[in-house]
This record gives C-alpha cells, structure tokens and sequence, in this order.
C-alpha cells in the first residue's frame, strides 16, 4: 500500500534517526526494488535502502506461508472432528446400516 508523501519521509526520519545507533529488523514482502511503489519517490527510497542496508544480515525466506500452513492444519483438525463427530451422533452398522446401541 503506498504511503502519503508526508507518510514516507517520517519512515526515512526513523530509519536516519536509527542507523548506527541501534539494530531494527524490518520485514517485507516486497523485493527493494518494489519499494518505490510504497514510499512514492526513487530518490527517497535509495537513501532509505542505503541506510537500511549499510550493516546489515539480509535473510530472503522463500516456501510455503506460516499462516497459510497453520490455517490448513487447523482445517484439517476441524473437518475430522466433525466426521468424528457425525460418526458418533449416528453410530450404524456399515454393513448392515443398522443403527446400533450407544
């Protein structure tokens, strides 16, 4: 989502204010040179990944989402708790069909 003008130069205020001063961690999903597209202008953004990146661990982390994997599992619990619970609500013979004692 691209920032306001005043939205991008207060981010490049924090990041000057930070650099050599302490350690930030910044997460994205956007490669650097997408970055234009959110903070709006090239030259702005340049001297923000310049202070981003002057000491820095870089880790790109590419498979499968966290939360897409996480939702999934939980899915998956969900849909055989509920056959588990059909199959107690109306237990019967497979076989037969008939409906037995609980």
């Amino acid at each position: 989502m691209p920032l306001s003008p005043t939205g991008a130069e207060l981010l490049f205020e924090t990041f000057s204010q930070r650099y050599e001063r302490g350690s930030t961690v910044v997460t994205s999903n956007l490669p650097f040179e997408d970055w234009t597209s959110v903070l709006g202008a090239e030259r702005l953004t340049g001297a923000l990944l310049d202070r981003l990146t002057h000491h820095v661990s870089l880790l790109s982390l590419n498979g499968d989402s966290y939360r897409l994997k996480s939702s999934r599992s939980r899915r998956s619990r969900a849909d055989g708790r509920a056959e588990q619970n059909r199959a107690t609500a109306d237990p019967h013979d497979p076989e037969t069909g008939e409906i037995l004692p609980t």
